[in-house]
Formats: structure tokens, C-alpha cells, sequence
């Protein structure tokens, strides 16, 4: 079986059974089924085959997953773009990629349009409704080694950089996901991840494995977290980042309401999240599993821990758990390194990766020999000589009663270097840059002690909820150039 196959599945099984539902719209299994049908005849039309790519740039739609289970039974591979990226880097993504069609909503097209963009054919959802035509003969003999999507994300050099995932690396993670969270046909899951973050791959396939139904959260109430709160009304599953879960818990009125009656199964993944805030979670939901689960992009989620009630004590950060999904994973030499099923056919128009992947995350082991997270190689940096993990900063400042969130950033070489406390204070609270730097002397060596303090009202996110980190440096070097 690969990823095609499993609507095809729950289509034949409850063809009644609601498959997934968007802001205005809903589409049950049968429905789904017949609708990716109908784009695969669109796309037979267009010149689509076997190994080509299929550019998806549009808002979150049913259209957009119907879309996604045609471009597959056609075994072509699906590449999603989020509409908050600009034309310039649609430009840069189709270059690498070479998508033989562009499928874009109404929206998109304009902004083509207004762009003179005729960097590959491009074509709308009506476009491709209008089309008919009998069904395309769907190849049977795909190779679940085969590439089934590519995620672009950012790359180190500048240009995006495309993750080809194949069927299997993702079947081998969303069925153990599956079973671990105890997925079934009555589960409604929520979608808040856009399609080119591999958290919605959970999302989508989960539900799709299960016969259960995908919620799909307009990218507009995406970080509207009152709009977020009233959304978790009658979903089973949530996974998101923890920012939005912190968002939902500080702005949204999450913890001022009794626990959602309907959520079973909350998830997180993607970024560390502040050990209080997970406590302050666990004693207000008993009911709700919790999860926090790891892994970059190129492995899906490797690693696995669920918070229980023996946590409550806690004072260290939540471990990443142990190997999941089939994977092995270790440390060498403190980076965390990962083998398995999950682990990525390679980047898109590179050497297809072979072996073991290198995370770039830095790692230890706790006591009990679970793994936990300390930050990313990347974020090691040098202090007047000094190897400083930035991560090990980041999480003394949080250990203030005053500190909700905080990012440690360095500025300048030598003996010049600074090393800066980005923080947003916890309301009614205002954290000095003496007490802080009290703080790291007590837990830190002196060199990791910090020299400045910016507070702030949040912390600025990039489209998938991650700090952006570049965001906080150009406001820095901004404000340097001001002065």
C-alpha cells in the first residue's frame, strides 16, 4: 500500500464518512475519491506522467488534498507552496523543481498575473473541474520507494532547498503515529500546519489511514488564537507547534475554559516547549494525552515522549523520548543522527542520500537514557574563544518567574562580542538585565552571561510558527544603524 492508496481505502470501507472539511466546504470519502479522479483526468490533459512534479501554490483547501491524491495516483510527485511565499520565491522553488504544471486558486493567479509570471504552465481549480474526459489508467506498479511529495524549506545557502520524501518514508511514520496515538475511524483531526510543513502530513494521512476526517484551519486564523481556541471545539486530535499552543494558552483564553470535552490526543513537535508552560498544560488537561515528538523535516518524527503525570515534578526540559517510527536514533559526538525508514530520499535535484542523517541538532541523554534536546549545531557559536550553545542560555533565561519566552542571539566578533536576551515577560512583569545576568551566573559559566536585554511584545514567526530568528537580527541591526 502507499500513500494513494489510502483514500481509496476509506472510500471503499464508508464512502459516507466525512473526509475532510475546510472553512466552507466538506467532502466525504466518496466525494474526495471522485474528485481526485476527476483533477487526475486534468492533469492526464496537461501532459502529467509518471516522476513529474505538480506545483500546488494556493491557500488550504479541499480542492488543494484532492488535488495532492491525483497528482499520486498518477504517480507524480506533488511539490506545496504556501500562498505567503511571494512570486520571487515561486520563481527559485519551480526553477529547482521543474513542475510540468502550477496549479494555483483564484488569488494566486492574480498575483501571477500582476507579476507577468510564465515560468511553467499554470492552470486554476476551475480550470481543471472544467475538464472531462474517462479516467486516466492509474499505474499500479509505484514503488514505495518511489518520490511521492517535496517539501521545500529554508537552505543554509540562500535558495530554498527541496525534501524528497518517498511513499514509504512517509507510510513508515504516519502508521506508527497511527497506532500511537490510537487513531480511529471517529477521530476528527485538526490541520493547523500548512501543507508544505511536515507536521500536516500526520494530519492529512492520519486521518486518511484511520477513515477518520481532517479539519483543515484557514491560514488566516492560523495565529488568531481566539479564532484557534473556538476551532479545538469538537476536534479529538491537535498537533502544532508549541507557539500556537502558547499562544492559544496566553491570548486565546485556552486555560480560562474547562478542558476541551472532545480532545483526546494534543501533539507538538517542532520547536522546544518551555517545560512550565507543558505542566501548567498536563494539570489542566488529566484527560489528554501529550506528545512531544521530534525530528526535522528530512526524517519526519524520529523520536517520541509522552508526558504523564510523573512529570508534574519536573524541572529539567522535556526529553525528545526514544526512536520511533521503526528509526534508530543516537548521538555522535552530540549531534543527533538518525537512520531508518523515515529518513528522506535526499534534496530534490541532488545525490540521493544514502546512510545515516546528521540532524544538525545537538543532544544528551537524561538519566533514564531518553534523549533531550539542547539546540542546533548551528546555534553553537564562538564567545571570545568560547563554544556557546545558544539553546543552553535560552533555557536558564526561561527558569525566570518573570521570562515566558526568550532568544538568545550574539552580535559582533572578538572581543566585541555581545551576546543578547531577546525575552517576552510574563504579563504584569518586567525582567531586568541585572537580574537576568544574576541568573546565568548562577547556572552558567562566565562567558555565557549575558550582555544586553530586549523585551518585547512577542516574538516574531515564520509561516510554519518557528522563531525567526533572522527577523529579531535585521530589527537589531536596524535599530544599530538608527542610532
Amino acid at each position: 500500500m502507499n500513500l494513494q492508496d489510502l483514500v481509496i481505502a476509506s472510500a471503499r470501507r464508508d464512502p459516507l464518512a466525512e473526509a475532510v472539511r475546510g472553512p466552507s466546504e466538506r467532502l466525504t470519502y466518496g466525494e474526495l475519491d471522485r474528485l481526485a479522479d476527476r483533477y487526475a483526468v486534468a492533469l492526464a490533459g496537461h501532459g502529467v506522467g509518471r516522476g513529474d512534479r505538480v506545483l500546488i501554490w494556493c491557500e488550504k483547501s479541499v480542492e488543494a488534498v484532492a488535488l495532492m491524491q491525483a497528482a499520486l495516483r498518477m504517480g507524480a510527485v506533488y511539490v506545496p507552496v504556501a500562498p505567503s511565499n511571494p512570486v520571487a520565491r515561486l520563481d527559485r522553488i519551480t526553477a529547482s523543481c521543474l513542475p510540468v504544471l502550477v496549479v494555483t486558486d483564484e488569488d494566486g493567479a492574480r498575483k501571477a498575473d500582476a507579476a507577468g509570471w510564465t515560468n511553467a504552465p499554470l492552470a486554476t481549480f476551475d480550470d481543471l473541474g472544467a475538464t472531462s474526459g474517462p479516467a486516466p489508467d492509474h499505474p499500479t506498479d509505484i514503488s514505495a520507494d518511489s518520490p511521492a511529495y517535496i517539501l521545500y524549506t529554508s537552505g543554509s545557502t540562500g535558495e530554498p532547498k527541496g525534501v524528497c520524501i518517498s511513499h514509504r518514508n512517509a507510510l513508515a511514520f504516519v502508521e506508527w503515529a497511527a497506532a500511537e496515538v490510537g487513531l480511529h475511524a471517529g477521530d476528527r483531526l485538526a490541520n493547523h500546519a500548512p501543507f508544505n510543513f511536515d507536521l500536516s502530513v500526520f494530519d492529512l494521512y492520519g486521518a486518511f489511514l484511520a477513515g477518520a476526517s481532517v479539519h483543515l484551519v484557514p491560514g488566516a486564523a492560523a495565529y488568531a488564537p481566539e479564532q484557534l481556541v473556538e476551532l479545538l471545539d469538537g476536534i479529538t486530535v491537535w498537533y502544532s507547534v508549541p507557539s500556537v499552543l502558547l499562544l492559544m494558552m496566553r491570548q486565546g483564553g485556552l486555560m480560562a475554559r474547562h478542558a476541551p470535552e472532545s480532545l483526546r490526543v494534543c501533539v507538538f513537535a517542532g520547536e522546544p516547549f518551555p517545560v512550565g508552560d507543558v505542566l501548567e498544560l498536563r494539570a489542566a488537561w488529566p484527560q489528554v494525552r501529550l506528545f512531544n515528538w521530534y525530528g526535522p523535516t528530512e526524517t519526519n518524527v524520529c523520536t517520541s515522549y509522552e508526558v504523564t503525570d510523573v512529570d508534574l515534578a519536573r524541572t529539567r526540559p522535556l526529553p525528545i523520548g526514544t526512536a520511533c517510527s521503526g528509526d534508530r536514533v543516537w548521538l555522535d559526538e552530540g549531534e543527533i543522527v538518525v537512520d531508518g525508514p523515515t529518513v528522506m530520499l535526499g534534496y530534490w535535484g541532488g545525490p540521493r542520500h544514502v546512510g545515516p542523517y546528521r540532524t544538525g541538532d545537538l543532544g544528551r541523554y537524561d538519566e533514564t537514557g531518553r534523549l533531550e534536546y539542547v539546540g542546533r549545531r548551528d546555534h553553537m557559536v564562538k564567545v571570545r574563544g568560547h563554544r556557546v550553545e545558544l539553546g543552553e542560555i535560552e533555557t536558564a533565561l526561561r527558569t525566570h518567574e518573570a521570562v515566558d519566552q526568550a532568544v538568545v542571539l550574539v552580535h559582533g566578533t572578538g572581543m566585541a562580542t555581545r551576546i543578547e536576551a531577546v525575552v517576552v515577560a510574563h504579563a504584569g512583569m518586567r525582567p531586568t538585565l541585572i537580574q537576568l545576568k544574576r541568573l546565568c551566573a548562577s547556572r552558567l559559566p562566565a562567558y555565557m552571561i549575558v550582555d544586553e536585554l530586549r523585551l518585547v511584545d512577542e516574538l516574531p514567526r515564520t509561516e510554519n510558527g518557528k522563531t525567526d530568528r533572522a527577523a529579531l537580527v535585521a530589527e537589531k541591526e536596524k535599530v544599530d544603524v538608527g542610532h
